[in-house]
């Protein structure tokens, strides 16, 4: 699913202001250079720094909502507010990296981060933690793309890129699934330590990051241009809108009217958005880019994978908790085979994209995920550890096949002025498709459990939706595959 065939540039292209720095070293092979893989390291420690973050707060939600005395509104809101702050400006903040800098904005960002994940573990009232939490995403909204940019940017397109993608994707596997272990230990001694403990990690990559980073080059905008305030304007408000929408679904009290109001607001700033960009001289974002086949259908990919494995997660993880009686560190144990993906990504994974090319191996992972999620439909109230295991596995070998090639299809062929871009595109589509995934299996379990029916129905239709978003996209997936062969 290579993006190799995206539409053309169009118009004049910027001149640089200044010489660019001068790139890493090369490599003659997919080997990594000492510099490249120190670069790779700081790198694939911000990403592994959100994945335990968010994963270590999800076990510790029931200790903080007793400490804090929250009710079950307001605790949702301090994973909705992250959501919010993420989704919301992740596509300001890829064309932010393009347009004033990736190294800038990421080491801007992780300082902010560091700061408000700090002010998290402070917090003395819900308020104060729900601010910090979404502060806390808006700090990962500019932080992540910034990084992905750096890493297509800093690494030749080819075996090495797609080495150092598949190690970042896997790094980015393991912080989530370690995370659910290592939340469940932290919240045996304090709920705070789960702000905690990322605020040193932070802080070391802070320390190890501004030596090793490559500089950065000139901007892509001529001297003179001004930025393109109302599609940024337009494009974050859209996407707020759209987000907390989404959220709001999953809601049992959320007013119907307001939440399709937010939707139509949100189709509506985005159609002013494209407007805006058709007719500015600086776009935020350049159209052309949105048409390409290749990269529409991996980020899609990306929307629904994202959207079939939080949702799969979420609902497994209740299962276990409210309904089996398992306890945070028993859940998180559980939850530790799908950690194989850190260990395949960058093992096995290149091979297969070596032997078999990016659109098979993804569509791969999408029949794995399939086989993996539809194996635990009938589960069932008394369910052994050894009957979960296929499906926890599976899960894992599918995430490996999946997330890493997902991440070079929607990057691979992009100019190297757009790869902000291109990195803000594809991290809003895994937030946008998290986000609705948790929102749809929420809303399918609460239709599905009433008065007359038993909670594990709920659950068993609650699993359905992952089932089906990862079926549609191995079709999307395959449909790119077959326009690959008649165009041979």
């Amino acid at each position: 699913m290579s993006a190799s065939s995206a539409v053309p540039e169009t118009g004049t292209p910027a001149a640089p202001a200044s010489p660019p720095s001068p790139p890493l070293p090369p490599s003659p092979s997919a080997r990594l250079t000492g510099r490249e893989t120190a670069v790779l390291l700081v790198l694939c420690g911000a990403i592994f720094l959100e994945g335990i973050d968010v994963a270590m707060l999800n076990v510790a939600l029931p200790s903080i909502r007793a400490d804090l005395g929250m009710d079950t509104g307001s605790l949702s809101w301090v994973l909705s507010a992250y959501v919010l702050g993420y989704g919301g400006f992740m596509l300001l903040g890829g064309r932010a990296a393009d347009l004033l800098g990736r190294r800038r904005m990421f080491l801007l960002w992780l300082t902010v981060f560091v700061l408000f994940s700090g002010l998290g573990g402070l917090a003395g009232a819900p308020w104060t933690l729900i601010l910090a939490r979404f502060a806390t995403g808006l700090a990962a909204a500019f932080m992540t793309p910034a990084g992905l940019a750096i890493i297509t940017t800093a690494f030749a397109e080819g075996p090495r890129r797609n080495r150092a993608l598949l190690l970042y994707a896997g790094t980015a596997a393991a912080g989530f699934s370690l995370g659910l272990v290592a939340g469940g230990l932290l919240t045996a001694i304090s709920w705070r330590w789960v702000f905690f403990a990322p605020v040193l990690l932070a802080g070391g990559l802070l320390l190890a990051a501004p030596p090793l980073l490559p500089r950065d080059q000139a901007p892509a905008r001529r001297p003179g241009e001004r930025f393109d305030l109302a599609g940024a304007a337009t494009a974050t408000g859209a996407m707020l809108l759209l987000v907390h929408a989404v959220v709001r679904i999953g809601e049992p009290d959320a007013a119907a009217g307001r939440t399709l109001a937010e939707l139509a607001g949100g189709l509506v700033l985005l159609a002013v958005f494209a407007a805006v960009e058709r007719r500015s001289a600086a776009p935020l974002v350049r159209l052309g880019l949105l048409r390409s086949g290749p990269l529409l259908r991996a980020n899609l990919g990306a929307l629904l994978f994202a959207g079939s494995f939080f949702g799969f997660q979420f609902t497994v993880t209740l299962y276990l908790q409210d309904l089996r009686g398992w306890t945070p560190l028993q859940t998180g144990l559980a939850l530790l085979a799908v950690g194989v993906d850190a260990v395949l990504a960058p093992t096995l994974t290149p091979r297969l994209v070596e032997r078999f090319g990016i659109v098979r191996v993804i569509l791969g992972g999408f029949c794995l995920a399939v086989v993996s999620y539809a194996l635990f439909l009938p589960v069932g109230p008394g369910w052994s550890y050894p009957m979960m295991f296929p499906t926890m596995i599976l899960t894992g070998l599918a995430f490996a096949l999946a997330y890493g090639p997902l991440t070079i299809a929607a990057t691979d062929g992009v100019a190297e002025e757009e790869q902000g871009l291109a990195g803000g595109l594809l991290n809003t589509a895994f937030q946008f498709g998290a986000a609705l995934g948790l929102s749809a299996v929420t809303a399918v379990h609460l239709a599905a459990t009433g008065p007359d029916r038993s909670g594990l129905d709920g659950f068993r239709a609650a699993l359905a939706v992952p089932v089906a978003a990862v079926a549609l996209g191995a079709l999307v997936t395959a449909s790119g595959l077959r326009r690959r062969r008649a165009a041979s």
